[in-house]
């Protein structure tokens, strides 16, 4: 766990030196444009819709969304509904939306289940040494708002939605982001899935 602290954070600090270059030439005013569709399940404010499996994206990290947007496009990530929204989509347009959403204040989650908290904290704090799972701290921080590009904020998303990547990641019908999450979650058992879930909905 100790040499993945390491690896993540010297990684993070290199990629949020990057962070302004890769944003520089975004409009947040043309992605707000573009994103205008995405209001009926994201939420006209980016905080989510009726559906708890779709994802809140205020606040989200602008380089992660372009990314997944262009995931979607070429097929690397799954999703029928997404493939279609991104496929009109030009490089340019996928950062705009990045921008937009990312500029927008997320509003705070809130967890449900006591128990599954206890529980979940500790996954997400300290891990789990017997499986060789890691801390979920270590790459996406202690707080939750991880490290842009590639480690996406996890704090306030909703419950249902995250657990449904984990358990894509375990189940390898999630494979777009590395081979980290697919290892990590390979290695959780669905009582741990729901548990970590639950305690970064609340998490701030």
């Amino acid at each position: 766990m100790k040499s993945c602290l390491s690896v993540c954070a010297v990684f993070g600090f290199y990629l949020l030196s990057l962070t302004p270059a890769l944003a520089a030439n975004a409009n947040v005013a043309a992605g707000q444009a573009k994103a205008a569709v995405c209001a009926g399940c994201h939420g006209a404010d980016g905080n989510g819709g009726a559906d708890p499996l779709w994802p809140k994206l205020a606040g989200q990290q602008s380089e992660y969304i372009a990314k997944q947007l262009a995931d979607f496009k070429s097929g690397a990530r799954k999703d029928p509904i997404m493939s279609g929204m991104a496929a009109p989509l030009a490089p340019a347009d996928m950062k705009n939306v990045g921008v937009y959403f990312a500029s927008l204040q997320a509003k705070p989650g809130a967890a449900k289940d006591a128990e599954l908290v206890k529980q979940g904290e500790k996954i997400y704090r300290g891990g789990n040494a017997k499986m060789a799972v890691s801390a979920c701290m270590s790459c996406h921080g202690p707080s939750g708002h991880g490290i842009p590009p590639r480690f996406p904020k996890v704090s306030g998303q909703n419950a249902a939605y995250t657990q449904k990547q984990l358990l894509a990641f375990k189940s390898g019908t999630r494979n777009n982001d590395s081979e980290v999450m697919t290892r990590i979650a390979f290695r959780m058992s669905e009582q741990e899935i729901k548990a970590v879930s639950e305690y970064m909905a609340g998490l701030h």
